[in-house]
């Protein structure tokens, strides 16, 4: 099927919005600006005075239409949000944030990381159940709640807290076909009183129904709520942030709605497929407002380029330090500029408060522009008067000074009398260490790696025993050339990003069946086993070996006693991982099989299934340095309903995959996933050799 719309152009609802200039406005024309996401400027300089008059016009009216009265502003447990500059979106099992061979969450590789790249963080949004909530009954509540070492002392969020940043938890009104408990308000209520969270990101919602935002307040007084994308005027008044997500700029740029009719609210600029952000952190910088940083897009990187982090490092060291210019200054948009940067697409606001007058400029051109950027008057010498060039690190001559191609600059005016702000002698320093020009420290490479294969000796030092049983499915040495099949999620598969420079992924290409084709070459046979591993054979491998998992957690949880539970012998083992199926297999004489020799065996009608059908790992772990991944196949009996957001369920024919991010701390554990074993042949061989006795007879029904 074949999209009806562009992915790479804004949508109509993206768009900003015309402020009506010609006449008197009337009611109706100033209360369709509530709609709007970015008030459209105009081209015109001679237009800006009544274009700001109409923005004045409109809040005062929209104020009073909705009785404002700005009560979460006041709250002391929701102040920190309206100085929250940088938030970044972080999967939990992020190979910076965490260890999976110490099997730890490491925070400090993750700020160092953003302190070096970003200039610092102010919060995170700790990501944990999508992508891969669906693949057995677990629910969102239990993404959080199953994770050692997430709350309480020495806990990640207790971590992040002593190092100054807040903590936003995820909330998915979605998540409808899972395992049901209390309703979600109550939930996530309990769990924002538990983890002590300090906001909430409203996944997929523009805004929170009153009664949760209610029962979050009086679980956690002054809990931040943050939707996704345009926030409803009325409910600029409960909610203290909001993201800025799928909102196009006009050619001159224009202003934020909800920052406008409240200061004190902060929205995050984002644009999660997008590789330049100059445009969205541009809108920031004038707008006085914060980005998103979103760099692992639910498994895919999407890196920011060296030249977009060093922005965020200059923007949010002059934020941070002028933050009450910002928030109480007399804010203009558009401020008069001299003609020449007018020319070059050279644009400000400016911010004034007790003496102090601070310009925040943006280049909308591709070569710098350096020269006149004040209009006559705001020169560098008034009287007793000093113009500062924050981001050029000195004083700014006659009102002159050098604003980046398609880049951002910051100049100061201390008035005459006006004492000279303490902030400004350090974050003169902080922005000389700062360089415009990114070099090669603020680059962060990946190094993509393939786990190796685990070795084909037994566990904890035994002898490896047993082999293909008779009914193995041989694939024969030699190339070949597979066709796969998947669902277009947000995951990906092995190509990268899956929609680079995209708006917003709608269906048919959000979730729409593709395909891709697979090629190599087997330098020798290989005998896959006919079905999964049993419960029972499990429990023979661990008499024989005592294999014990490096972290433990859901390590066979459904057994009883340390054994299977009466009448389940035969199922396939399920509730464990990689590693636990890497060391059974290798018991075994043999590994777990790649996903394309599972998919041979597969379509040549060799596979049979357990009951239950649970999906199988094979030897597909890779990571990219952030990520981990692995392809699943076969398909399970469980699915969960309700939404598209889930991991598909059901069974599934031998040519779909699906990819699975690697959670960790035994979270990888659960009761859909088995295996099965595969052993390579020499030319010669053929599969013949019995299963160690002690393993029983299996049957099951062939793969679909």
């Amino acid at each position: 099927m074949t999209s009806l719309f562009d992915p790479l152009v804004p949508r109509p609802i993206d768009l900003p919005t015309e402020v009506p200039l010609d006449g008197d406005p009337s009611a109706d024309r100033l209360r369709a600006l509530d709609e709007a996401k970015v008030f459209a400027a105009p081209a015109d300089p001679a237009d800006r005075p009544a274009w700001r008059e109409r923005l004045h016009a409109w809040r005062e009216d929209a104020r009073a239409r909705h009785g404002y009265r700005g009560a979460v502003y006041g709250h002391p447990g929701a102040a920190w949000a309206a100085r929250c500059r940088t938030v970044a979106q972080v999967w939990l099992w992020d190979e910076l944030l965490y260890s999976f061979d110490e099997h730890r969450f490491t925070p400090e590789r993750f700020l160092a990381d953003a302190r070096e790249r970003f200039g610092g963080l102010d919060a995170v949004v700790l990501w944990h159940a999508y992508p891969v909530i669906g693949l057995d009954d677990r629910n969102q509540w239990d993404h959080y709640r199953d994770v050692p070492g997430l709350a309480g002392p020495g806990g990640l969020v207790e971590a992040l807290h002593r190092a100054g940043l807040h903590v936003f938890v995820d909330y998915n009104p979605w998540d409808v076909g899972t395992r049901r408990g209390a309703d979600d308000v109550t939930e996530l209520a309990s769990l924002v009183a538990d983890l002590d969270a300090d906001g909430v990101f409203l996944d997929t919602l523009k805004k929170a129904d009153p009664d949760l935002v209610a029962r979050l307040d009086a679980a956690r007084p002054g809990v931040v709520l943050e939707g996704e994308s345009k926030l409803a005027v009325e409910r600029i008044e409960d909610h203290a942030t909001s993201w800025a997500q799928f909102f196009a700029d006009s050619p001159v740029p224009g202003v934020l709605r909800a920052h406008w009719y409240e200061r004190r609210h902060m929205q995050h600029h984002v644009r999660r497929w997008h590789r330049d952000h100059s445009e969205e952190l541009q809108s920031a910088w004038l707008n006085g407002v914060g980005v998103m940083v979103w760099e692992v897009v639910f498994g895919v990187w999407v890196g920011w380029s060296p030249r977009d982090a060093a922005t965020v490092r200059r923007m949010t060291a002059v934020q941070r330090a002028a933050d009450d210019l910002l928030l109480d200054g007399e804010w203009t948009p558009l401020a008069e500029l001299a003609p020449e940067a007018e020319a070059a697409g050279v644009y400000a606001s400016r911010w004034e408060l007790d003496g102090l007058t601070l310009w925040t400029l943006v280049n909308r051109g591709e070569a710098d522009h350096t020269g006149p950027v004040l209009p006559h008057g705001d020169g560098a010498r008034t009287p007793g008067g000093t113009l500062v060039d924050l981001t050029g690190g000195g004083r700014a001559e006659a009102g002159h000074a050098t604003v980046p191609g398609r880049g951002v600059a910051a100049l100061l005016r201390v008035a005459d009398g006006a004492p000279e702000p303490e902030w400004l002698p350090g974050l003169l320093d902080l922005l000389a260490a700062a360089p415009h020009d990114p070099d090669a420290r603020f680059r962060h490479r990946l190094a993509a790696r393939l786990r190796p294969e685990a070795p084909g000796t037994g566990a904890a030092g035994t002898p490896a025993t047993g082999g293909p049983g008779p009914d193995a499915a041989v694939v024969p040495a030699g190339p070949y050339v597979l066709t796969v099949r998947y669902r277009a999620r947000e995951t990906g598969m092995y190509q990268g990003a899956p929609y680079v420079d995209e708006w917003k992924p709608l269906p048919p290409r959000l979730h729409d069946a593709r395909t891709l084709q697979r090629d190599g070459t087997l330098a020798a046979p290989v005998a896959v086993a006919a079905s999964e591993a049993t419960n029972a054979e499990f429990a023979a491998f661990l008499d024989a070996t005592g294999y014990e998992p490096a972290f433990p957690h859901r390590f066979l949880a459904h057994w009883e006693d340390g054994r299977p539970a009466p009448g389940t012998e035969d199922a396939p083992v399920s509730f464990v991982d990689l590693d636990d199926a890497r060391a059974y297999c290798a018991w075994r004489g043999g590994r777990l099989p790649t996903e394309d020799e599972w998919q041979l065996a597969g379509e040549a009608g060799g596979l049979r299934r357990g009951a239950p059908a649970v999906w199988n790992w094979t030897e597909s772990e890779h990571s990219d340095g952030r990520t981990r991944f692995v392809m699943l196949k076969g398909g399970a009996d469980y699915a969960a309903e309700g939404s598209e957001w889930y991991v598909e369920g059901g069974r599934h024919a031998p040519d779909r995959s699906v990819k699975l991010l690697l959670p960790g701390l035994g979270l990888a554990r659960g009761a859909t996933v088995g295996f099965r074993c595969a052993w390579d042949l020499p030319d010669t061989d053929l599969p013949g050799t019995a299963p160690p006795a002690s393993a029983p007879e299996r049957t099951g029904e062939a793969v679909a």
